[in-house]
């Protein structure tokens, strides 16, 4: 949204405090909330330790609202008209939502950038969903912790990471995938030129929301045309600059 996109989140919280909390905060970001479902299930939550490193861990818990994500007309109109549509790996660990995410990927203008952003988390992710995901997205994003997962799942015959994105790349006619390596920097590749950036040093704060941000950055640029290196730059700077922040969406 604070880069120019008209943003919507399409997902589902509790008639709760917690629900009550996000719809607020939501609010308070000039987000609309519109295609975020009230359930009579519990909003999700998930315990957060960071580490010395200020890496999140995470637990998330199970049977919550953002397992049951419904398609229906309003998140239909809402698609039809989506240029750059993102979704994930864990939000399709039910069966519901999977099934929902899939009906909106289905449902856009085939010019639209979908963009899938790998959260390999816990044990909730296996070949089926990536494939598939990776068989219904454009764009992919995922870090140096998912890449030899993936590359595993995939069975993927590359030995080194540059190689494994570029078999990516051909197997699912991706237009680019990010391959971000925390302190290492990053890499952008498309099938023409690929950008390789250092990660700027900064004093975190703590990283949680700088992966998002990347993202957000990243594909806007690519939608607006911009270079692959003037992109991926924009991409690097607000993602570090989220790093000195707390929380994953600081005033900027």
């Amino acid at each position: 949204q604070k880069l120019g996109a008209d943003g919507l989140v399409l997902s589902s919280v509790g008639d709760d405090e917690y629900g009550k909390e996000i719809l607020e905060l939501l609010n308070t970001k000039n987000l609309p909330s519109e295609l975020i479902q009230i359930t009579n299930r519990p909003t999700g939550t998930v315990d957060v330790i960071l580490n010395k490193n200020g890496i999140p861990q995470y637990t998330i818990h199970e049977d919550v609202a953002w397992d049951f994500i419904q398609f229906n007309e309003q998140v239909l109109k809402n698609v039809t008209e989506a240029d750059i549509v993102c979704f994930g790996s864990l939000a399709q660990r039910n069966k519901m939502s999977r099934m929902t995410i899939e009906q909106v990927i289905n449902n856009c203008d085939p010019q639209s950038l979908v963009v899938f952003d790998i959260n390999l988390r816990q044990e909730y992710y296996s070949l089926e969903v990536v494939e598939k995901a990776l068989q219904l997205c454009n764009v992919l994003k995922l870090n140096e912790e998912e890449l030899p997962v993936v590359s595993r799942l995939l069975g993927l015959s590359a030995s080194n990471e540059e190689d494994q994105i570029q078999q990516l790349i051909e197997r699912y006619n991706l237009k680019l995938v990010a391959f971000t390596k925390g302190e290492s920097g990053s890499l952008l590749v498309t099938p023409d030129e690929r950008s390789s950036l250092p990660t700027p040093r900064v004093e975190v704060k703590d990283t949680v929301g700088a992966g998002d941000s990347f993202t957000a950055s990243m594909v806007i640029g690519f939608a607006n045309g911009e270079t692959l290196e003037q992109l991926h730059r924009n991409a690097v700077e607000l993602s570090a600059f989220v790093c000195t922040q707390d929380g994953a969406m600081p005033e900027y």
